[in-house]
């Protein structure tokens, strides 16, 4: 066993070693959220153990269709994703932004200066890991950045899990965006569960995270549990059929606003949202003012919108996407095409949960096949 203030290297931990790591991010003052089960679907919430995790559970997911299952181990994280996501604790879905109480004749703010304890997110997928990133340069970007959600996320330890268990609604591998873990995260870890017992290889990948990682004994990583991790990444690349295309082909989608085949999505979407509010990258939201009945109160907050919504493209004489046509073709849109503009990147890391979580099950990988290699627009 060793103890280092720098690790070098894969090292090993079993699961006394990973409650371990858990244990000194509660004493270094961190409030845990991790997977939990809970109303027949794995969540992200506040957790305090590895006791609160998942153990044995796995998932079977479909377009329009999720139900978990019991395995025949003890894996912990033996699942793909779940309907929540890591972008619900860094910009919750109601975030106040100023709050003002009557003051004589005037109002003076109220401001709460207790700082929130910083977060330490456990068990973040790949995917999540890379949308964690893109959520940083959306608030970054323009003339007024979010720095409340870059000094949450700045603040977070994040320890990531690389993917032994692609749902068949996961396409990362073709995103670049899984199923082994990439930056930024402080920790990376593989779970192992086979003959040779319940273990996790792991790398801190922040100077941060060594520090964790030291506390906790940890012998190095052999060759043969690397090799046994490689073959657990190679797998779950290989288990997943579904691929999205690639930059220059989702590049046409801009070319093809009037491809007959919105209209069929439109025919069986609901325009209900819930691919946007499932979604690890999306980012709408609308400011809501509001006053207590007294008059006493008044307060501003941000809330998680959608382009789905009607009202989320009113201007003035009534909104400019009036129809599901309209308002599917924009989000697809900018999801797979003009985010590249934007942002640089796609909008999209291939976690699928917009596919399992549709009513209609609705899949965008073949809906925006269907429109980038097929016939170009019919007039």
């Amino acid at each position: 066993m060793v103890r280092s203030s720098l690790i070098d290297g894969p090292v090993l931990l079993d699961v006394t070693g990973v409650e371990g790591v858990l244990s000194e991010l509660r004493r270094l003052g961190h409030t845990l959220i991790g997977p939990t089960r809970r109303d027949g679907a794995i969540v992200l919430d506040e957790i305090t153990s590895t006791a609160d995790l998942p153990q044995g559970w796995g998932d079977e997911q479909g377009p329009g269709r999720s139900r978990l299952h019991r395995r025949d181990d003890d894996a912990w994280f033996g699942w793909a994703v779940g309907p929540t996501t890591w972008r619900r604790f860094l910009s919750p879905p109601v975030r106040e932004l100023w709050r003002a109480r009557r003051d004589g004749h005037g109002f003076e703010l109220v401001v709460d200066d207790a700082p929130a304890p910083p977060l330490a997110l456990i068990g973040v997928r790949p995917c999540d890991l890379a949308a964690l990133g893109i959520q940083d340069r959306v608030a970054a970007g323009g003339p007024c950045p979010d720095t409340d959600l870059l000094q949450i996320h700045r603040d977070a330890f994040v320890l990531a899990v690389s993917c032994g268990a692609p749902a068949a609604t996961c396409f990362c591998a073709s995103t670049g965006t899984g199923p082994r873990a990439g930056e930024g995260a402080d920790l990376t870890m593989i779970e192992l569960v086979d003959d040779a017992g319940h273990r996790f290889v792991v790398e801190a990948t922040s100077a941060r995270g060594a520090e964790v990682l030291a506390s906790v004994p940890h012998p190095t990583a052999t060759e043969a549990d690397q090799r046994a991790a490689d073959a657990v990444i190679a797998a779950a690349t290989a288990a997943q059929s579904r691929t999205l295309p690639d930059r220059d082909a989702c590049a046409r989608l801009v070319t093809r606003a009037e491809h007959p085949h919105w209209a069929d999505v439109a025919e069986r979407c609901l325009s209900c949202a819930s691919c946007t509010l499932v979604c690890p990258t999306c980012f709408c939201s609308r400011i809501a003012d509001g006053t207590d009945l007294a008059g006493d109160e008044a307060w501003r907050s941000q809330r998680w919108d959608s382009c789905f919504s009607l009202d989320h493209s009113f201007i003035h004489g009534g909104s400019i996407r009036a129809d599901v046509r309209a308002r599917y073709r924009q989000w697809l849109t900018h999801k797979l095409a003009t985010w590249w503009d934007q942002l640089d990147t796609s909008g999209c890391v291939g976690c699928g949960r917009c596919i399992t979580w549709c009513p209609a099950g609705i899949d965008l990988t073949v809906e925006a096949r269907a429109i980038v290699e097929g016939a170009a627009d019919a007039h």
